[in-house]
This record gives C-alpha cells, structure tokens and sequence, in this order.
C-alpha cells in the first residue's frame, strides 16, 4: 500500500516553474493575439506570476526569456520577484529573432554571425549571475532546408564549439541545459533535433550540461517516458519542458491533449527518484496561451501537473515490482491503471488545505479580484509578447 503521508509531503513539496512568456501576447504562426490586462513589462509579469504561486502553493520559480525580458537591472527584478514570494528561474536565450540568424545562429556558416550569437548566449550567464538563477536554458533554431545547403558535419562542429566556450563561462553552481526539437523552423535537417544529438554534446561538455525533455518536441507515437527514464539513469535529465501538443509544437496547456501520457512520464520520475532534490530536475511549463485566459490557463496547467504526480506517487511500487518479477503482464498493467483511474482531485484539495490554500486554485484566483484590476489599471503602453 502506498503511505499517503509521503506522498502528501511530496505534493507540498513540489515546484512548478512557470514561463514569463506564458503571461504575455502569444498566437499563432499567423497571428498574435491581443488580450486585455496582460503585462507591459517583466515586473508585471511576475506581479501575474505571483497570483498562480498565491493560488497554488506550488510555483515559485519564473523563467526569464531575453531578450524579452530585458530590463536594466536584472537585480532589481530579482529583488522585485523576491518581495512577492518567488525567485528567477531558468534563463532562457533567443538566436531565432534577428535577422542575423535567418540561416543559423551558433552554427551559422559565418563566423562573425556565429560570434554574435555566442555573445548574447554569454550575455545570458551573465544575467544569470545578477539574479541569482541556476540554469541557462538553449534551443537553437538552427537547420537547413534544403539538401546541400550547408555542411552537416561542420555544424556540428561550430555546435560544439559554441557550446563549449560558453560551458567554461558557467559558475560552479550553474547549468546548461540543452533542448532539443524534432523539426521547425527547419524542415530538412534540425541541427539539435533530439535527445540522443542533446545528450551526445552534453556528455562531452561534462557534468554540469543535462538535456530538456520538451513533450511536444517528438515524432508521433514516440515513447517520451522511456527518454526519461533513460536520462534518469544517466544522471543527464536537467529539466521538463511541459506542454501538449496534438501534432508538432502546439504549446497547448501540460496534459490538455493525453494526461495518460504526462502520468506515464512523471510515474518514471517518481519511480526513479526524479522528484528527490539531489536530482535538481527542474520542472517547467513551455507553453502560451492564445485563445484561453493566461494566468487561468497557467493554474490548470499547474493544476494538471499537480493531479498526474499525485497519480504517479500513488503508483504501488511493490505490487508493481512483484508482478513484473513474476512475469505478470496484466497484472503489472492494472497496478498502473489503478494508480491512473484514483480520482486524485479530493487528495489534493486536503494537500491545499493543510497548507492554507483554497482547496480550488481556480476559485482562488477568481475570487481575488486581480483579473477585473489588471484590465482595469493596464491600459496604454505596449503589451508584452513575443512579435509576429
């Protein structure tokens, strides 16, 4: 039997970080779409950010993307986020938005381009040095389209190469953590295009590179869960990326498409001791909201994230253990449906109530009047997002 006690203290223990951008104009490849109230600057951002952490208990941490983030002290913002209860997370760099990089940015054939993207890849460890966050989180855009364009070979080799010296910049207690994306915006080859060309460069960097599991980053039909399990038993699983997506990179709310799969994924985390500390897995929403509201699309998913770990942790891992060593298969499979099937929505109301929360996020949030005053008080100046 699973001890209800632990996994309560796994619950209230657990962090979510959410993504700035989350809280800004987003939309599709077409069009972004406006919405009323949303931030005008990244102090507004995380005044939006604080309202989820208020209403869940469970998200802290606010990842930073420059430069849309920029500001012109980064430890103001740190000190500001710091006033309403939460801390900058991962540090998140841009080479796919400037003109510089519409053929690559670090693997770029020219090197002077290559030399402007390595700058502003060092410009964000520096701004992780002034607040204080752990990670630099790099997704490269860079790939080819047509067959010949370029040499595969050698853009791996300015890869490394650009990895490599901003690797050494790192402080002792600071991270790399490289994403990696099937395809798009580069159809013919993806120079990081999953998690083996990931995990490949950060074995040669060393200890302090883990890669990023983005789940709408795969093929359809890729087994993600076993990724992680791998990664896990590496020692290279850095940090999630969660979102859902129903074909490539849809960014749609963590779970929002097939929550069986996010219980799938995070029942090896919790079995592999993901969630411990030492493991330093950072879990992160990577996602934008375009037609919903966005601090109440940033609770649910934080709310899904919530209710699949509950799901995970109720996993009877002994049963489970048993009926695989015995060669059970249906047994074994019914230990996870069993997990999976429990209606976790009331554990979790008590996990919020012992911690002094409203044992609904969302009622939370509703009640306390900040959507009404963020329309009502953000008018004029330009709202943030991320252009198109």
């Amino acid at each position: 039997m699973t001890d209800l006690s632990a996994v309560k203290a796994a619950l209230k223990a657990q962090e979510i970080e959410t993504p700035s951008w989350g809280y800004g104009n987003s939309g599709t490849r077409f069009k972004v779409f406006a919405q009323e109230g949303v931030p005008r600057d990244p102090f507004e951002k995380l005044e939006d950010a604080a309202q989820v952490h208020a209403a869940t208990g469970v998200a802290p941490r606010v990842s930073l993307h420059i430069p849309w983030d920029r500001v012109e002290d980064y430890a103001v913002l740190a000190a500001f986020a710091g006033e309403r209860g939460l801390t900058l997370g991962a540090v998140n760099s841009n080479t796919f938005q400037d003109d510089d990089f519409r053929i690559g940015s670090v693997c770029h054939p020219d090197a002077k381009v290559r030399r402007k993207a390595v700058e502003h890849l060092l410009e964000c460890v520096d701004i992780m040095d002034a607040t204080g966050s752990r990670d630099l989180k790099l997704w490269f855009a860079d790939g080819t389209n047509y067959p010949g364009q370029d040499d595969i070979t050698a853009r791996q080799d300015r890869l490394a190469e650009a990895l490599a010296e901003v690797y050494a910049r790192l402080g002792d207690e600071q991270r790399m953590i490289l994403e990696y994306k099937l395809f798009e915006p580069a159809f013919y080859t993806t120079d990081v295009p999953d998690w083996g060309t990931s995990y490949a460069h950060c074995l040669k960097l060393g200890p302090k590179a883990k890669v990023v599991v983005d789940t709408g980053h795969h093929a359809p039909g890729t087994n993600i869960e076993f990724i992680v399990a791998f990664l896990l038993r590496e020692g290279r699983l850095g940090a999630f990326d969660f979102n859902s997506r129903f074909y490539a990179d849809d960014d749609l709310m963590v779970g929002s498409a097939d929550p069986f799969q996010l219980f799938r994924i995070l029942h090896e985390v919790a079995k592999n001791d993901g969630f411990a500390p030492g493991k330093q897995v950072a879990f992160m929403l990577d996602q934008c909201h375009n037609i919903e509201g966005k601090i109440p699309a940033v609770i649910r998913s934080v709310m899904n994230v919530q209710e699949a770990t509950a799901k995970a942790l109720l996993v009877d891992l002994d049963a489970l253990g048993a009926a695989q060593q015995a060669g059970d298969v249906l047994g074994a499979n019914a230990v996870l449906m069993d997990a999976y099937n429990t209606d976790v929505r009331p554990l979790l109301a008590e996990v919020r109530a012992e911690q002094g929360l409203n044992p609904d996020p969302l009622a939370a949030y509703r009640a306390s009047g900040w959507q009404q005053r963020i329309v009502a008080e953000r008018v004029g100046g330009t709202q943030a997002g991320w252009g198109a």
